[in-house]
């Protein structure tokens, strides 16, 4: 079992059911799935771009990504329906709790001038998105293999009601947030 998932189990939830008076442990919010998602404009003019892209995130997230496409056609940005834009990855399960491990406790630990993320980031129905400047951070990624440095955002889904209850999952398992 990761061991994210098991200090859920033995310490997060139960606080978790304390703090909000659940009236059942199943109550309580949970991680659903982790979506990373890398946009990739340049990959209108040059498909190889794309690849590399592609290579970076199944290192990062240990799972083989999808294409993600343009769903209409925008003039200004030059992009017509079906075009490849970008990369997604989702995570489930074991791969979940893996990731979240390493990106709290390894990866956003490396970010330049890293204070904490801002726990202002949740959409209001306990889900909280996180968006990073370079691919970099992540021990996977070997700095001299990369072209171009990407960003990527990371949407954690939680089944939390509120944002409230989100971040004290979040917190409980390891997120460092600023200070408000």
């Amino acid at each position: 079992m990761p061991r994210l998932k098991e200090k859920y189990f033995q310490e997060v939830r139960p606080s978790l059911v304390e703090r909000f008076t659940y009236s059942n442990t199943l109550q309580a919010p949970r991680l659903e799935k982790v979506v990373i998602n890398m946009g990739v404009g340049e990959a209108k003019e040059n498909s190889k771009i794309l690849d590399a892209a592609l290579k970076d995130l199944s290192l990062i997230a240990g799972q083989r990504p999808i294409i993600t496409r343009a769903k209409k056609s925008v003039a200004s940005f030059k992009i017509r329906e079906g075009m490849s834009i970008g990369c997604k990855v989702t995570l489930r399960g074991a791969r979940m709790y893996y990731f979240l491990d390493k990106l709290f406790n390894i990866a956003l630990p490396r970010v330049r001038d890293f204070r904490g993320v801002s726990p202002k980031s949740f959409d209001g129905r306990g889900n909280y998105t996180l968006g990073l400047r370079e691919q970099l951070i992540f021990p996977e990624i070997n700095y001299d293999q990369v072209e171009k440095v990407r960003g990527m955002d990371i949407v954690i889904v939680t089944t939390a009601k509120s944002d409230e209850e989100a971040r004290e999952l979040l917190r409980g398992l390891g997120m460092p947030f600023r200070p408000a």
